[in-house]
């Protein structure tokens, strides 16, 4: 038995789990197409307890303004060897009102990727659900070698 599997999963409260979104700017986008899962990265502002993000008229758009979707972000840190993991589920609407737009804008959200991506869109929060744990030695599972846990144990 590997000693570190006794290591708990730690739950993250919501205010952590927003404190890690406000943190980072790239989530991957879940939505569905056509009946299955799709996945999109997106670059995000986290903004009073919601997500927003921008994009154009397209798949990622449609999927997300039909249905529900999730967003997740996760991340490594090397200092406690631990990594984490949020996700967000909620809805999507289109920034429309003028107010709610110009405020948008003061977000400095410029998109990564060229092309027009003159749509916001906030996703509104139902769920937000994120854990942390202690990661395994990367010499247990032959990790190669540009692995972010082996400058941890080097």
């Amino acid at each position: 038995m590997n000693p570190q599997s006794a290591d708990p999963i730690e739950r993250l409260s919501p205010d952590e789990c927003f404190e890690l979104l406000r943190q980072a700017n790239v989530g991957r986008l879940a939505v569905i197409v056509e009946n299955h899962p799709d996945i999109f990265p997106v670059n995000y502002v986290a903004d009073q307890g919601s997500i927003v993000f921008r994009t154009g008229i397209g798949t990622k758009f449609w999927s997300s303004m039909r249905d529900a979707c999730a967003l997740e972000i996760d991340g490594f840190d090397a200092g406690s060897g631990k990594a984490w993991s949020v996700v967000v589920r909620g809805q999507v609407h289109l920034i429309v009102d003028r107010q709610e737009k110009a405020a948008a804008d003061a977000l400095h959200l410029d998109p990564w990727q060229p092309g027009n991506k003159s749509h916001y869109l906030r996703l509104d929060l139902d769920a937000v659900t994120g854990r942390r744990f202690k990661v395994n030695r990367p010499d247990i599972w032959n990790t190669p070698v540009w692995d972010a846990r082996s400058e941890l144990f080097h």
